[in-house]
């Protein structure tokens, strides 16, 4: 059956075939080393994306070995797959126990099954003691595909199963937490659909690191407000006759920060067009589209079937009819929320304590934030896991010394300028030699220079690894020396181009980036909180904790774990993530503060919204920080440390900015909390006197209490 006219769910399954794993999908838009790229391929010399078959043994590879690696290149020759001439075999020159062969994948195959058919022929042991080894740039591609590959089941299946234990043990309910897991299940499949639609349209663009963050933010965000939303209806339900009322009653009281907590995502990570990394600006209309499909689930499916369910969704501990809440004071906070609302007491007799002491240990983390190395990293660096092309290359190294790995610089300029260029490359001490790439010529003559548009491609071979801060440094001096010449008309690609690109075009986009972010989050805090100074108090203290989280992170990845540097986008996507989830926390407070002191005046507000919303959002936090932290089951580097600095960051965000200092702060400042609004003036309640001032900070603390 065709996947496109079946039902969502399909489409989340056929998200893969929509998917852009190659390059074009991680360079930078607009940047040098991408317009060589696109430069180069005018420059057809027909020989595909090579795959190299390395072959090793125990014993120095003989004659006879040669001759039947010879009849394994004419076997594979004839393959579909194969776009151009097969070379080899070529003996190890640093070591006689290694051969290889170059297979040239056709461009037009999808690599990914090309060298998965490649290595099912490799596996029939085509030469008897010789261990055949696919690497070079399509075994690359391959294995990266291949770790990819595990989104569509694993990562699902443990985000589902974390969440699920976790609802299990707030909830202590065996229904609930079904009905919550059928809600995000709903979200993920909408908004499988809708990225499908619009990627296989061409209007985004779609990666498997992409795909993964969606399926983990559709998930926690989802069951974040479904959290909420139960929280508020368990309220309800205990001072309502029917379910129905309740649920209208939780609805008013949830769907304003709900869709502010969702505008927020939403908006902040749209901020992400802004970025010029193919790979950071593709993300943001994809999480976008989850975080909406979360919110319409959480919003429609979830209440609807807390209304059919009624009490008995709590089922084995529902909550007491009305009769029964009318028994307690109606300022009974502790009595509902006994271990929060000893937090809630214990901030509000010591809330300089408590602000100072969180701020010193968030200023003490976020010192060590400018020592975060996101440089970048090798590509054999970026599996966790043991790879074939990995070990190949190690093969292939140790049979043809450390040269047989290098990828050219690729310089396309003006074919008037051909000698200029070359000795200008040659110049340099990173560049042991520059040719112009040939037309095919008779043996032992070399053919003219393959020109295209007036243009000519020169590899500049590099005395140092591509991904090497060594190599990069060379680029930057080669761009330097071409520049000057008048009329090249000269860029510079390749991999190293591109490792440098990539870093400069990350620091631009973080630069950008992370002002728009902050400016979009205040503004969407404004008419929620209806204060200036309560946004800007909620920004910087999840500023701080990002500091903070990244300094923590130097020093987990550096000292503790021993990790490669990190992609230079992951303190990019930390931020955005960071900032607009961890905001979430500090929303989902500041909205039932401003509520409760409408009512109860300031101090007795913050101090009440606090205590009753600690467990919901503390579990919140875990859902997300779990859901987030499944993303460690991709083996890919990049995932797993952004995986460590959004689930860690937001157990930051949760536990100590939200519970603690926000709260601390927030008594610290008083009513000019909510300036220029009217929230903490007047109103008498339970926690006021008539003439609207606030009782003594013990009579508000026992409030709480």
């Amino acid at each position: 059956m065709d996947r496109r006219r079946g039902p969502l769910g399909s489409l989340l399954g056929a998200l893969g075939e929509v998917q852009t794993n190659d390059q074009s999908a991680f360079l930078p838009i607009g940047a040098e080393s991408t317009r060589a790229a696109e430069l180069a391929r005018d420059f057809d010399r027909g020989d595909g994306v090579p795959a190299i078959v390395v072959f090793s043994a125990a014993r120095d590879v003989d004659a006879d070995d040669l001759a039947a690696l010879s009849r394994v290149a004419e076997d594979l020759a004839d393959r579909s797959w194969v776009g151009g001439a097969v070379i080899g075999p070529l003996p190890g020159t640093e070591d006689a126990s290694v051969a290889q062969i170059i297979v040239p994948i056709d461009s037009g195959a999808d690599t990914g099954e090309a060298v998965a058919q490649l290595r099912d022929v490799l596996a029939d042991d085509p030469v008897p003691g010789l261990q055949p080894q696919v690497t070079g740039p399509a075994g690359f591609a391959a294995d990266l595909s291949a770790a990819f590959a595990g989104i569509d089941t694993s990562l699902l299946l443990v985000a589902l199963a974390a969440v699920l234990v976790i609802l299990v043990a707030v909830y202590r309910s065996p229904l609930l937490p079904v009905v919550v897991i059928v809600a995000a299940l709903l979200a993920l499949a909408l908004s499988g659909a809708l990225v499908y639609a619009a990627a296989d349209a061409g209007l985004i663009t779609l990666n498997g690191q992409s795909q993964g963050i969606l399926f983990i933010l559709v998930v926690g965000a989802c069951t974040d407000y479904a959290l909420l939303l139960v929280a508020r209806h368990r309220e309800e339900l205990a001072a309502r006759s029917t379910a129905a009322e309740a649920v209208a009653a939780a609805l008013r009281g949830v769907v304003g920060p709900v869709l502010a907590s969702a505008g927020t995502v939403v908006l902040g990570v749209l901020c992400l067009l802004a970025a010029d990394l193919a790979s950071s600006r593709g993300l943001g209309p994809v999480v976008a589209v989850g975080i909406g499909a979360a919110v319409l689930a959480a919003l429609t499916f979830l209440p609807a079937a807390l209304l059919l369910l009624g009490r008995a969704a709590f089922w084995p501990f529902a909550p007491g009819r009305a009769r029964d809440a009318a028994r307690r004071r109606p300022d009974d906070v502790r009595a509902g929320h006994p271990a929060w609302g000893a937090v809630a007491a214990s901030v509000g007799r010591r809330p300089r304590a408590y602000w100072t002491g969180t701020a010193v240990l968030l200023l003490a983390a976020a010192a060590l934030a400018p020592q975060f190395d996101a440089t970048g990293s090798s590509q054999a660096e970026i599996f966790r896991t043991q790879v074939e092309a990995v070990d190949g290359q190690e093969t292939l190294t140790r049979g043809f010394g450390a040269d047989s790995t290098a990828v050219p610089a690729l310089v396309v300029a003006d074919a008037d300028h051909t000698d200029a260029v070359i000795a200008a490359a040659e110049g340099l001490t990173g560049v042991s030699g520059a040719e112009p790439v040939r037309q095919p010529g008779p043996p032992g003559q070399e053919g003219a220079p393959i020109t295209e548009d007036g243009r000519v491609l020169v590899e500049a071979v590099l005395a140092h690894p591509p991904e090497s801060a060594e190599a990069v440094d060379t680029v930057r001096e080669l761009r330097g020396a071409l520049a000057e010449i008048d009329g090249a008309d000269a860029v510079v690609g390749g991999a190293a181009a591109t490792a440098l690109d990539t870093r400069d075009v990350a620091k631009r986009d973080f630069a950008v980036v992370v002002p728009l972010v902050l400016a979009v989050v205040f503004l969407v805090l404004i008419p929620l909180l209806r204060s200036l100074v309560a946004p800007l108090l909620l920004l910087a203290v999840n500023v701080l904790s990002f500091a903070a989280v990244l300094g923590v992170g130097a020093l987990v990845f550096d000292r503790v774990l021993g990790l490669p540097s990190a992609d230079p986008v992951v303190p990019l996507f930390a931020f955005v993530f960071l900032v607009a989830l961890g905001i979430d926390y500090s929303i989902f407070l500041m909205s039932r503060a401003r509520e409760e002191t409408l009512v109860h005046g300031h101090r007795a507000g913050v101090l009440r919204a606090l205590a009753v919303t600690g467990g919901v959002i503390t579990s919140a936090g875990v859902v997300l920080a779990a859901t987030f932290a499944a993303l460690a089951v991709i083996p890919l580097l990049f995932l797993f440390q952004l995986a460590f600095l959004v689930a860690f960051g937001v157990l930051v965000d949760t536990l100590l900015v939200r519970s603690l200092l926000v709260p601390a702060l927030a008594l610290e400042l008083g009513e000019r909390t909510w300036w220029p609004g009217r929230a903490g003036r007047g109103g008498a309640g339970p926690g006021l006197p008539s003439d609207g001032r606030e009782r003594t900070d013990r009579a508000a603390v026992a409030d709480v209490r």
